[in-house]
């Protein structure tokens, strides 16, 4: 009898220990060579890697490969998932490391569609929306201006809701690191986008 693995099961605990769960056994599963149990997987995060992968690489090809390749390396790795971290933390640790070499391998400059996509078919909203559509823009182009640490802090911190702790485990380095990267991009953010509304006036 096969199981079914949904992360919104009616188990008791809290949905994030149940979600935790669910993805151990998904991993362990994949380890022995589960297909669909990886099919499962990869379902479950692939929205959350590109929303990720988006802020940092800004590349809509490079986001595909990074997201494939991380998934690739879970297949073939997931059998020395160590239960050190939670899954999430190691599919994002990987997909970190992927997306720095990725970056550095590049020679065109880093460009985004967000801002288009953000802006387009505004005409006929309300202007409630046009405001918003134009705020989130703002806030991602100021975001693109910093340096790549930086933009991954502020990215899993505020878009992906993860801890310092969890965020020093995927960027391997020290909590204090990140708590200096936020500094820094919280402080550059506020001044870019304080020249941003001086501009639109």
């Amino acid at each position: 009898m096969q199981q079914s693995w949904d992360a919104d099961a009616r188990i008791p605990g809290s949905r994030t220990s149940v979600a935790e769960s669910n993805e151990v056994q998904l991993i362990g599963l994949i380890a022995g060579g589960d297909r669909r149990a990886l099919e499962v997987l990869y379902r479950n995060y692939f929205p959350r890697l590109v929303r990720f992968l988006d802020r940092m690489t800004r590349n809509a090809a490079l986001i595909e490969e990074i997201v494939n390749d991380t998934m690739f390396t879970v297949w073939q790795k997931a059998s020395s998932f160590n239960h050190s971290c939670k899954v999430s933390t190691w599919i994002f640790a990987i997909a970190y490391r992927k997306a720095l070499k990725g970056i550095r391998s590049l020679d065109e400059p880093l460009e985004s569609d967000f801002e288009e996509a953000c802006l387009d078919d505004t005409q006929n909203e309300p202007e409630q929306d046009v405001m918003y559509k134009q705020l989130q823009a703002n806030v991602e182009q100021a975001l693109s201006v910093l340096p790549m640490e930086q933009r991954a802090v502020v990215n899993l911190t505020y878009y992906h809701g993860m801890a310092y702790g969890e965020i020093a485990e995927i960027m391997d380095c020290p909590v204090n690191t990140v708590k200096t990267r936020m500094f820094h991009a919280r402080r550059r953010l506020k001044i870019l986008l304080s020249y941003q509304a001086e501009d639109g006036e």
